[in-house]
């Protein structure tokens, strides 16, 4: 039966990796062409309301994050169309021609199928900034998968008719565009159904638990700074990791309504009225038919894990004294921090450490 966790928000809808520019491949019925990517500053928010019902693994730890084997599944795997490195690529959905960067590390040897993570940036970022600035590519080296840094149109994702800015005013389906990322990826690499991840931060943390409400695409998601919108009647079982800073402004963690605009900039078109972070993750705890939660604190850092059926997990990690960041990602310009009164990235955990051993650790079970 539904539940509504929380309602609409007021309000209106340098350096880097050297980069080898390649064409996509084509989905289904589409004409791909070369395409460059702009890097931004950390993305920002905009945010809206949600109703979750449900339709029916261990807690994290610091250190390096471990490299996955891949299990083969039977028949040849196909040729590689992607370089080793960065390429920027294309995709055409719904008529839109989007873009988004594809890291394939050397140490994915594609002698089967290898685990894929996509990085939702945040609203007013870009997938050059992504990648950029949380260290998912050096995360991947280690690990020997492969990335995706897709980009929102008008560096936003659409995420329901109030969220977020022009994709939502024109009716983009960003899930679509998603969903059909993945399947391009799958035809050009050898990738895993099994081990197919989600991460995203803030708007792209919105879109991120948007595409595990809406599809069965991917085994876990790992939202950061974010919350869940508009209806989700019917969520299928998934791992789910949720990070968040206890002084979060825009969107914040003890739920009510988050600051509108970004220090008086006006950036921040849509707050948010949201839910309590905890009371969200026990709505997953739900979905997922977990155990009852464990919580362990280690300074600022509070993890509440909760073992679920079919190996999946739910887990909390808050830290005391954060704001709305990723946690260990590359620090803000000064300017830019002051100017857009950023919130400076926490150095209390490694967001993308910490997220990548959580996905290892929970691919999808048999059959799920």
């Amino acid at each position: 039966m539904p539940f509504t966790i929380f309602r609409p928000g007021a309000g209106p809808g340098g350096g880097r990796r050297p980069v080898r520019r390649q064409p996509g491949r084509p989905g289904a019925g589409a004409a791909s062409r070369l395409a460059g990517t702009l890097a931004l500053l950390v993305g920002l928010t905009s945010l809206a309301g949600c109703s979750l019902d449900r339709e029916d693994a261990g807690p994290t730890d610091g250190g390096p994050g471990p490299a996955v084997s891949a299990q083969p599944s039977g028949g040849a795997l196909p040729a590689p169309d992607v370089p080793v490195g960065t390429s920027e690529r294309t995709l055409t959905v719904d008529g839109r021609e989007r873009t988004y960067r594809l890291y394939r590390p050397a140490s994915a040897e594609l002698t089967a199928p290898v685990p894929l993570v996509v990085m939702l940036h945040g609203a007013a970022g870009t997938g050059a900034q992504a990648e950029e600035s949380y260290g998912w590519t050096e995360q991947a080296d280690k690990g020997g998968f492969v990335v995706a840094f897709p980009d929102g149109l008008n560096r936003a994702w659409a995420v329901g008719p109030e969220c977020c800015g022009a994709p939502a005013r024109d009716g983009v389906d960003d899930v679509s565009f998603i969903t059909e990322l993945v399947a391009t990826i799958g035809g050009d690499l050898p990738v895993d159904p099994a081990r197919t991840y989600v991460t995203g931060i803030s708007n792209g943390g919105l879109l991120a638990y948007r595409l595990v409400c809406d599809t069965t695409v991917f085994a876990a998601v790992g939202a950061v700074a974010t919350t869940l919108t508009g209806q989700c009647p019917a969520p299928k079982p998934v791992s789910v990791l949720h990070i968040h800073g206890q002084q979060d402004k825009t969107m914040p963690y003890g739920g009510g309504p988050g600051r509108r605009d970004n220090g008086g900039t006006g950036r921040n078109p849509v707050k948010i009225d949201g839910p309590p972070t905890p009371e969200l993750a026990a709505r997953w705890r739900s979905v997922d038919g977990c155990a009852e939660p464990k919580a362990t604190t280690d300074g600022p850092v509070t993890r509440t894990a909760a073992t679920c059926a079919q190996g999946r997990a739910v887990e909390l990690i808050t830290i005391a004294g954060a704001g709305h960041q990723w946690p260990g990602g590359k620090p803000n310009p000064p300017r830019a921090e002051k100017l857009l009164d950023l919130d400076p990235p926490s150095t209390a955990l490694n967001a993308t450490d910490t997220i990548w051993r959580f996905f290892a650790a929970h691919p999808k079970p048999a059959g799920g």
